[in-house]
């Protein structure tokens, strides 16, 4: 009986295990996309040029803005921000939401502290009372990606 149920256990993991695998088989561009509520993210990658940067290897920490969260931008803003001629602008905002390297929200947890951005400005993250970056809240943490990690955030944060 004993080795029965060992058994059974063992092979529920092993069928597990490729499946826990290919949840985490699309980057963090793809896993944006198929979430289904960063479209407004995602247009924004796509016309600063920098999906080909956010498949790439990697690994990158995202804070993911939603849709909502560009929805409470003053009107107009992702419009003008979407036009050619402020590619530059866009790209520093969308840059300033990536960390290099992968930090889980476990890696963090109790801690405050500054944290380099990709675009080389600094971002306060507090994780003493949930996690907060720049006050965005972290309303959903550690959706793994094959080259880093999401935190989806509830405002689109600016670089300082």
């Amino acid at each position: 009986m004993l080795r029965r149920t060992f058994l059974s256990i063992t092979t529920a993991a092993l069928l597990a295990t490729p499946a826990m695998a290919d949840s985490h088989s699309m980057d963090i561009v793809d896993t944006a996309v198929a979430a289904g509520s960063f479209t407004t993210l995602v247009a924004a990658v796509e016309a600063a040029g920098l999906v080909d940067t956010l498949k790439g290897e990697g690994p990158f920490t995202v804070f993911a803005p939603t849709d909502e969260a560009f929805a409470a931008l003053p009107e107009g803003t992702v419009e003008t921000l979407l036009m050619p001629e402020n590619k530059d602008q866009l790209t520093a905002i969308l840059t300033y939401h990536v960390v290099p390297g992968k930090v889980m929200s476990g890696d963090i947890a109790g801690k405050s502290m500054d944290v380099e951005t990709v675009n080389g400005a600094m971002a306060m993250v507090d994780a003493t009372e949930g996690v907060k970056i720049d006050g965005a809240n972290v309303v959903q943490a550690d959706i793994e990606a094959s080259n880093g990690v999401i935190h989806v955030i509830d405002a689109v944060i600016m670089p300082k």
